[in-house]
């Protein structure tokens, strides 16, 4: 060992555990993410979806409230990290499209948002949801990001969230029905995962970046072998688990990371399409065992009829999927995952 990651595990020994909203910065060091202080956190959230859709449909850029009282009711379920989808035609603003609900309409609001849940202690992910392919609008999910508005998408998103130090970019939501070199490095019109790294980079951004595997991020077995490059070391997996994909046991979970390698992994959604909750407790007890992230889908009005859903009403109050979800924040810690032991950060994986 070189006395460099030496040196950082016996700080990250003694550093104490730091709560969510005292965390100013989130980086990465090798399979973890880490605050300011270089002690390892633990992102417990949800998604708040419903500002990926309305403005590409005309009638609205949020369904449901992004209020004080609906992000005060996240901090009481114990949530510290909340994914917010987002749509690239509504971000950039585009012909055919209400002026009044795109281009800076749109990032107003959605800056707002963003604001707001920081200035109330918590960590975001900004994803890139519904995208557009063949002059088509950006009206649902797409194999890939096309190269002709994705690569735009985040020069923009990363300018603006280049200063906001606990935002994280997911680059794509959910690849789909594209080989691991197509993510990787591009196919067709398709934009791949490097190039949208040096997108965002060449803006200056350092934040780090989320990228799903393939089958609808369900599948990460090759994403230590694709991952790109990028200067920062600041890469992190994004995986997707439902109880309708078939993996819904610890073997099964602990085979499927192990595709990542050296990388922190964040389950950036996850849910109960019966919304009983009997898949996502374990799955979550299982990620706290070894501090991967988790954040629920979603946090949006809905009896769970149309897929997984945590709320009944803005304020807070729980499905029967809420329930479980709500309930397991509440009783996990608050802190960050204990410090990482001596040894655990390789030698040439500590970001420069």
């Amino acid at each position: 060992m070189t006395i460099v990651p030496y040196l950082i595990a016996v700080l990250l020994t003694f550093a104490a555990p730091v709560t969510s909203t005292e965390i100013r910065d989130v980086d990465v060091i090798g399979d973890q993410l880490v605050d300011q202080s270089r002690r390892p956190i633990q992102l417990r959230g949800v998604n708040r979806s419903g500002i990926e859709y309305p403005c590409v449909q005309g009638w609205g850029i949020v369904d449901g409230s992004v209020d004080d009282v609906s992000v005060a009711a996240m901090r009481t379920w114990g949530v510290n990290s909340v994914r917010i989808p987002l749509n690239e035609d509504c971000w950039l603003g585009r012909d055919g499209l209400s002026p009044e609900l795109t281009g800076p309409a749109y990032r107003a609001a959605v800056v707002s948002y963003v604001d707001r849940l920081v200035a109330a202690g918590m960590i975001v992910v900004v994803d890139l949801h519904w995208t557009s392919t063949g002059g088509e609008l950006a009206d649902r999910q797409r194999p890939m990001p096309t190269r002709e508005r994705a690569l735009d998408f985040w020069a923009s998103v990363a300018s603006v969230f280049e200063s906001h130090d606990t935002v994280l970019f997911d680059l794509f939501n959910e690849p789909h029905e594209v080989s691991w070199g197509c993510w990787r490095d591009g196919c067709g019109e398709y934009a791949g995962t490097q190039e949208i790294v040096n997108a965002v980079r060449a803006t200056g951004a350092t934040n780090p970046m989320v990228l799903s595997g393939l089958d609808w991020g369900g599948d990460l077995s090759a994403w230590g072998e694709y991952r790109p490059i990028d200067p920062l070391r600041s890469l992190v997996a994004g995986w997707h688990l439902y109880d309708f994909k078939g993996c819904s046991d610890s073997q099964c979970w602990e085979a499927v990371s192990d595709g990542v390698g050296v990388a922190p992994i964040v389950i950036t959604e996850f849910g109960d399409t019966d919304c009983d909750g009997g898949f996502s407790r374990p799955l979550m007890e299982w990620a706290d065992s070894g501090a991967v992230s988790y954040l629920a889908w979603s946090w949006s009005l809905a009896d769970c009829s149309g897929g997984p859903s945590l709320i009944e009403t803005n304020d807070g109050r729980p499905t029967e999927f809420g329930r479980a979800v709500r309930d397991h924040l509440r009783g996990v810690s608050p802190l960050t995952t204990p410090p990482l032991p001596y040894g655990a950060i390789q030698p040439g994986l500590i970001k420069k």
